[in-house]
């Protein structure tokens, strides 16, 4: 989603700045991408991202896609692996609007991700809609602090990204059918889905405070 985000905004005529932990996939997404500028940073670890930022400078749009994924019951789920999921996803954005925000110019904004689960609550995935809900809050809640800087979230539901590519092919071809049947857009949403709320909501001068549910209908179901 990070990747069709990027491409989006660098066809607009936009300077495209992309951060991740992987340097091989930052070497993918440059070749991608053209060449764009690209840094290594860990969202976890806080000091790598201030390194970030104060290397980057003045900037108009942040947004926020890193996360690690997991899944699993509750009573059986090891603590430690969903306090990994936080960290990444909870801390490591709570991270980067902290010291990103500051050097973000007028007009600005900053883009989270949450995820449709938070109105949704899905079986085996108790924490995650615990966690997107948790991001939501802080997007209202920066949007009245950091204000005029604008503040949203997105919160996709099932998309087709690398995610998946665990899955066997077949297995895989088989959740994206059943799963899209139900949906009332009758089909699974697609990275290009995710790019074109991300574009929206950093060119709407008067979106803040805002969740954007990119879900193909789900929680209406």
């Amino acid at each position: 989603m990070g990747l069709a985000i990027a491409q989006a905004a660098k066809k607009m005529g936009n300077s495209v700045v992309i951060a991740g932990r992987s340097q091989e996939k930052l070497a993918m997404a440059q070749k991608i991408l053209d060449g764009v500028e690209a840094h290594t940073v860990d969202v976890r670890d806080e000091k790598s991202v201030k390194l970030f930022f104060d290397k980057v400078g003045a900037f108009d749009h942040l947004v926020l896609t890193a996360a690690s994924f997991i899944m699993g019951p509750f009573l059986k789920l090891n603590t430690a692996d969903v306090r990994s999921y936080f960290d990444s996803k909870f801390w490591g954005q709570y991270n980067a609007a902290k010291h990103g925000a500051p050097f973000i110019r007028k007009g600005g904004s900053i883009t989270f991700f949450g995820g449709a689960a938070s109105q949704k609550p899905i079986c085996s995935f108790a924490f995650g809609s615990a966690l997107n809900a948790a991001i939501e809050g802080l997007t209202r809640g920066l949007a009245l602090e950091l204000a005029p800087i604008r503040v949203n979230a997105i919160a996709p539901g099932i998309v087709e990204t690398p995610a998946w590519d665990l899955m066997d092919k077949k297995e895989r071809a088989s959740v994206f059918k059943q799963a899209g049947d139900k949906l009332l857009t009758r089909r699974i949403g697609q990275p290009e889905d995710i790019a074109e709320a991300a574009i929206y909501l950093m060119h709407c001068g008067f979106a803040t405070g805002s969740v954007l549910y990119v879900d193909g209908g789900d929680r209406l179901i």
